[in-house]
């Protein structure tokens, strides 16, 4: 018997041993599971406490909306007025300004969750879940370094949204550019590249302003331009574009709205051709609706263009030594660093064991908006709409109603 002592006393100091036998736990929740703390899983937890009915949020980071409070630079303005991105059931404080900073966007969402008492349990990595059909409920799977943990629930709301992984493309000859290259997502200020000559890849929003960013700390930037854009100013005869056009759609056909927007947005910018920016056959507002690509919405970025302090190129053909990039034209050009504003795209698939509901291809609802919050057997999305936090905000209204059904 001394034998199986000692094979026991090994056991309790191994931690390989601990970790596998020891750290693994199952927790029924009795009410919806939401993977994700971002504004859209703040918002399904908010509207479904306001219904009674109690749910629990899982989320991967250490803090609530960890994309805006990790991985957004520190100019960020939201785009759109203040009204058209508060979630339900509680308004921004009146003394914010129409367009709230990055900080004061937080501090929102942090006040939200305390109203709502809503409690996240933080740095709880997603890494599996699946529809058990025998028993009628949902395996949500979390593991860190010392705890796997199973939580088991009739309904699971995906709230990891369209914004969860960056997307870093493959260019030829990345290793051997010899500058620095990152993603949006690791740049907070121009300051790091005061006095350098800088290639921004991408041109949405966030491409644009890092631009004016690193033009107001005396950077040199450039745009790579690889697509088609449509830039609009961010406000017309004295509105918001966005807000001026959801009141136009009320009274007059999408292509008719559209035609005004661009009319408009060539009296005050000018045509944007001339600049390298070449505009899409189909209107904003049309080819937003079709495909979720947002139009660009200006904010001094134009003038620096205009003026020759950020300079336009076309696609990247590959990278070489010394610094050097090859464009499509041929050209080349030395520069210090690369910023890569190439967007975000869903995780769905590397975790959900579903192929009904959301697309392998993209992590999106295969259904169009507005029916693609709902799948089977309890399973919702919110966030996925590629209309901001207005579509999230819808989303979490109806899944909120539809659950309620099942407490009353």
């Amino acid at each position: 018997m001394d034998y199986l002592k000692e094979i026991e006393g090994k056991r309790s100091h191994d931690p390989y041993f601990n970790n596998k036998m020891m750290m693994k736990r199952c927790v029924y929740v009795n009410g919806p599971v939401i993977v994700g703390a971002g504004p859209s899983g703040l918002a399904a937890a908010a509207c479904l406490k306001e219904k009674g009915v109690a749910s629990l949020v899982l989320e991967r980071s250490n803090c609530i909306a960890s994309l805006w409070q990790l991985k957004t630079y520190d100019r960020l303005r939201l785009h759109l007025p203040k009204q058209f991105c508060e979630l339900p059931l509680m308004s921004f404080p009146d003394d914010f300004p129409t367009y709230p900073t990055k900080q004061q966007f937080i501090k929102y969402l942090e006040l939200y969750a305390m109203t709502f008492d809503i409690r996240p349990l933080f740095n709880q990595t997603v890494v599996c879940a699946n529809y058990d059909q025998n028993l009628g409920f949902w395996r949500v799977r979390t593991e860190t370094t010392t705890t796997t943990i199973e939580y088991v629930s009739r309904w699971l709301i995906v709230a990891t949204g369209e914004n969860a992984e960056a997307v870093v493309p493959g260019i030829e000859g990345m290793g051997e550019f010899g500058g620095r290259i990152m993603h949006t997502s690791l740049y907070k200020s121009g300051e790091i590249f005061r006095g350098k000559k800088v290639l921004v890849v991408g041109c949405g929003n966030s491409g644009m302003e890092v631009c004016l960013d690193l033009c107001n700390h005396d950077a040199s930037p450039s745009l790579v331009v690889r697509d088609t854009v449509h830039v609009l100013p961010r406000e017309m005869l004295g509105k918001s574009t966005f807000g001026l056009s959801m009141w136009l759609l009320k009274w007059l056909p999408m292509r008719l709205v559209d035609r005004f927007l661009l009319i408009t947005s060539r009296l005050l910018l000018g045509d944007t051709a001339r600049l390298g920016l070449d505009r899409p056959e189909i209107g904003p507002l049309e080819l937003k609706n079709l495909s979720g690509k947002t139009p660009v919405l200006d904010v001094g970025t134009l003038a620096k263009i205009k003026s020759g302090d950020i300079k336009v190129y076309p696609g990247i053909k590959r990278l070489l030594k010394h610094r050097t990039v090859e464009f499509l034209n041929g050209q080349t050009e030395e520069f210090d660093a690369i910023i890569l504003a190439t967007g975000y795209k869903s995780n769905v698939p590397s975790w959900l064991k579903e192929r009904e509901m959301f697309s392998e291809k993209d992590g999106l609802p295969k259904r169009p908006f507005p029916n693609g919050w709902k799948g089977e057997c309890g399973l919702y999305a919110v966030g996925f709409t590629k209309r901001g936090l207005l579509g999230a905000s819808m989303d979490a209204k109806k899944i909120a109603d539809h659950i309620h059904q099942y407490f009353q």
